[in-house]
């Protein structure tokens, strides 16, 4: 009797296990391999505002933004090219999770820097998340010298924060959308503004060929600032990758190129012809050498 009960239970899990490796075969090893998402943009900004993207750990990412005039100024100002505000950038990954970053801006010679951190990151396979979750914190200081003198300028009024969440997917491989519910916070604002500014960023790509896609960045604001003189940032434009490059040629209306100059000051309309031409540079570098194998060894 118990050699028929040990050979049944021998059976039983010999079984089992044919079964199991039946199920894996049938399931497949990438369903049950987390296999995180890359490359949803080509670079860790749409256009203006952040994207769901990271620079790699180790890596520099030296950024130069330039804006030219606005086009409907005619051949008098060369359609904008004889105006420019630059901004440029160094971004530096802690972790493929975690960026920080600073930068200069030209128009009203701004300092801003950030943090980025990405909490979730979307991935296919068992326990994969559909979406991918981005925390972005930042603040500028407006550094322009004061030319009014009736006007109190402390190092505080010059001050603006921003706080974001941008929550992205890439549903294939030609197209990325996110959504970025941003507030920016300035200290000292004019008498018909809020302190507080809050905004809906959308940001999208679409991958026309190996090496070229089309993006969009917008920012649709809630509150804060009067309609009338104020604008929605609108950014068009094309991520052309070349070798270690991204470089992008792009239209918007929006003459600031952080968060805070780009929510709470664009005065141009799309509709009356106020679109600036301009191009973002990316370029990366890897920050110190690989140990070699006898190292490692």
């Amino acid at each position: 009797m118990r050699r028929i009960a040990s050979t049944c239970f021998f059976l039983f899990c010999a079984f089992l296990a044919f079964s199991q490796d039946d199920l894996l075969k049938s399931l497949g090893t990438d369903s049950l391999r987390k296999n995180y998402v890359t490359n949803a943009f080509k670079s860790s900004r749409v256009i203006n505002g952040h994207s769901m993207e990271f620079i790699g750990k180790g890596v520099l990412d030296f950024r130069i933004l330039h804006r030219f005039g606005p086009v409907n100024q005619g051949i008098k100002e060369f359609f904008g090219l004889d105006q420019a505000s630059m901004r440029m950038g160094f971004d530096y990954g802690l972790g493929k999770n975690f960026t920080i970053g600073i930068g200069r801006t030209t128009l009203q010679k701004e300092l801003d820097g950030f943090l980025k951190f990405r909490p979730v990151h979307q991935a296919s396979g068992l326990g994969g998340s559909p979406v991918s979750l981005v925390l972005v914190a930042g603040m500028s200081i407006i550094t322009m010298e004061n030319d009014d003198p009736a006007k109190d300028i402390t190092f505080s009024s010059r001050v603006g924060y921003y706080y974001q969440a941008i929550i992205g997917r890439k549903f294939n491989q030609r197209f990325t959308l996110q959504l970025s519910p941003t507030v920016v916070h300035r200290n000292q604002v004019l008498l018909n503004d809020d302190n507080d500014t809050y905004a809906l960023g959308i940001g999208s790509r679409f991958k026309l060929s190996k090496r070229v896609a089309f993006v969009v960045d917008y920012f649709y604001v809630l509150n804060g600032l009067p309609k009338e003189q104020n604008f929605n940032p609108l950014s068009l434009g094309f991520d052309i990758e070349t070798g270690g490059h991204v470089f992008q040629l792009h239209f918007s209306n929006a003459s600031g190129m952080n968060e805070r100059a780009f929510i709470t000051e664009t005065f141009n309309d799309w509709g009356k012809g106020d679109i600036q031409f301009g191009f973002n540079l990316s370029r990366v570098f890897t920050i110190g050498k690989k140990k070699s194998k006898a190292l490692k060894q």
